[in-house]
């Protein structure tokens, strides 16, 4: 390496490490291309995503947040496995190249996979996307029926036939998942107790329903940003964001899809979210949604308000924990400032929910 390429891997780029993410990769054929510096994705709170170039190929290098990481959460290991496997039965999930489980090379385990470019809708839609929409149907209900028939498309995947049949155990997975996000709900407010978790948490525990034996392939964080879109006819390129991803009920999948989607007569907290741009241009309702659901994948809802309440329950954690690692990271975001009153918020919402007052 020149001294002139030497100085281009000094550069500073936050949560990766270039001279030693150049000399772990160099062995195995992956040599970065010192003509351009790694660039971070815009993003949330969750994983760090890398465009880099190596060996004269673009990948997408995945790693954790820094900072504090909840328990099951943000598993570069558990995310490279289900991508190998399930690329060659479910195309739509990007190819993985290589994992790395030394947390000394970048700071934390990583992995690369492939890159495909695209459009990412969060909460809004750009007016460049919808000025250039020349379908007749509102643009929202195409999106949320792409979202949809993705969602039953990877509910329809033969996990036998892609060797993730033991990723999970799915027996019992209401009863574990209810425990769990328990648990995680009592840690995350031990310091600050309030009465809306005690009463969302008895009404769930009273109306945990049967277990089922129709477990699938869930993503367990399934919403619109995490599909990459072709920016012309906005139909699906790629799934990302597998970290979670399990066996299990997927009527739990829907549920938490549904927990990110805002219609125009919801409380404010649901237009606080920022997740999903569906209280406006012609976007299906949550039930509506779920009617199309049912439609495609021929499932019975059953006790949905239960998955529902539980996916509420979900969200409202994962904001309050986000709120604490803020809290203990040296430097604060202050989009998280107020993720505390929002967790609550969130909290009523889904004794509202529980109640029948919304879908």
């Amino acid at each position: 390496m020149t001294p002139s390429q030497q100085s281009a891997f000094r550069t500073s780029v936050a949560g990766l490490d270039l001279p030693n993410l150049d000399a772990y990769l160099s062995p195995r054929g992956l040599k970065l291309d010192p003509g351009r510096v790694p660039e971070r994705f815009s993003s949330g709170f969750g994983n760090m995503n890398f465009l880099i170039s190596a060996g004269g190929q673009l990948f997408v290098l995945r790693r954790p947040p820094e900072g504090p990481i909840p328990p099951g959460a943000n598993d570069m290991a558990r995310e490279f496995r289900i991508l190998s496997h399930l690329h060659p039965v479910f195309p739509l999930v990007p190819r993985a190249h290589l994992f790395c489980s030394d947390p000394q090379v970048i700071g934390a385990p990583f992995q690369l996979m492939e890159y495909r470019p695209g459009l990412v809708v969060g909460a809004k839609i750009t007016s460049d996307t919808i000025s250039n929409w020349n379908r007749p149907e509102p643009i929202g209900q195409h999106l949320g029926g792409e979202v949809i028939r993705v969602l039953n498309s990877l509910h329809q995947v033969d996990v036998r036939a892609c060797g993730l049949e033991d990723l999970g155990r799915p027996a019992g997975f209401l009863t574990r998942t209810l425990r769990g996000w328990s648990k995680r709900a009592a840690l995350s407010w031990k310091d600050s107790p309030n009465t809306l978790l005690p009463a969302l948490l008895d009404w769930l525990q009273t109306n945990l329903p049967p277990e089922t034996d129709g477990a699938t392939l869930i993503h367990n964080d399934f919403k619109l940003d995490n599909i990459i879109l072709d920016p012309a006819t906005l139909r699906p390129r790629t799934l990302i964001d597998w970290d979670m991803g399990t066996l299990g009920d997927p009527l739990y999948d829907l549920a938490v899809l549904l927990s990110y989607w805002p219609e125009s007569g919801d409380p404010a907290v649901m237009h606080a979210l920022r997740q999903m741009p569906t209280a406006g241009h012609g976007f299906a309702s949550r039930a509506e949604a779920a009617d199309l659901y049912v439609a495609l994948s021929g499932r019975d809802l059953g006790n949905f308000v239960f998955f529902r309440v539980l996916a509420t329950l979900r969200i409202a954690v994962v904001f309050q924990q986000l709120y604490q690692r803020n809290c203990l990271t040296e430097n604060k975001d202050p989009r998280a400032a107020g993720f505390n009153q929002l967790a609550l918020d969130l909290l009523a919402f889904g004794m509202q929910i529980a109640r029948g007052r919304y879908f």
